[in-house]
């Protein structure tokens, strides 16, 4: 197995894990421990499994929370945190995999989801990934996939966070706006120029001026290619 390529980490030998069903063979890396990543929330009914998972996990930097059943999960209080993520086997007793997804959708638990499964199932994984999980590993799975996994995940969640913190306070700057300066915001980003807005107006080009100054200051742009992206921003998804 190829060494992991993480600066923080190197490997110093393998550990084998045997079930009887499967071998999970995972480097156990040697960390600088300079601070948690974040929680990952492991669900898998196959001990073997969650502990040799788990000691990776946490070698590799994460604090780990393992549950053997969705149940257990959901009773959980989850913080959501930028850096957090969810492994999920497809196969757990009551409820599945899939259907603690649905659930936590239905509870707006927005975190990534990673499901595990030592089965193939195309339709399951069609439908988990249609519904927004992140990936579909197949167990047995290698250290280096399992992580580059989570790391992609969690990169792809804390941008896809920051971008709905940076659109609520676009929304929260724009309805501060009077409805005059709205409209100027309006044409600005559409390319007009200070005179053509004045003359559909009827006002003067240092009014016009006038109310631009505002908009930047409102919407706390620092240019037009800026005040550009917040308006685009804005317009529904």
């Amino acid at each position: 197995m190829a060494p992991l390529k993480d600066p923080i980490t190197k490997p110093v030998k393998t550990r084998v894990v045997d079930t009887g069903k499967h071998s999970y063979r995972f480097h156990e890396l040697q960390v600088e421990r300079l601070g948690l990543r974040g929680t990952i929330y492991l669900v898998d009914d196959d001990p073997e499994f969650s502990g040799a998972a788990q000691r990776l996990l946490e070698l590799a930097g994460y604090h780990v929370q393992s549950f053997p059943s969705a149940e257990r999960l959901l009773a959980q209080q989850l913080h959501q945190n930028r850096v957090d993520c969810i492994l999920l086997d497809v196969r757990l007793p009551a409820i599945t995999g899939p259907d603690l997804q649905q659930q936590l959708i239905a509870q707006n638990v927005e975190l990534p989801i990673i499901f595990l499964s030592g089965y193939e199932d195309i339709p399951i994984t069609v439908r988990t990934i249609k519904s927004g999980a992140e990936d579909f590993l197949r167990k047995p799975v290698t250290a280096e996939i399992l992580l580059s996994t989570i790391e992609r995940a969690i990169d792809k969640h804390k941008t896809s966070q920051q971008r709905r913190e940076e659109k609520a306070i676009h929304r929260t700057n724009a309805a501060k706006l009077t409805p005059r300066e709205r409209d100027v915001f309006e044409r600005v980003v559409e390319g007009k120029l200070n005179k053509q807005i004045a003359n559909e107006f009827g006002s003067t080009v240092r009014t016009i001026k006038a109310h631009r100054q505002r908009v930047m200051e409102k919407m706390q742009a620092r240019s037009l290619a800026e005040l550009v992206l917040m308006a685009e921003q804005l317009k529904p998804s």
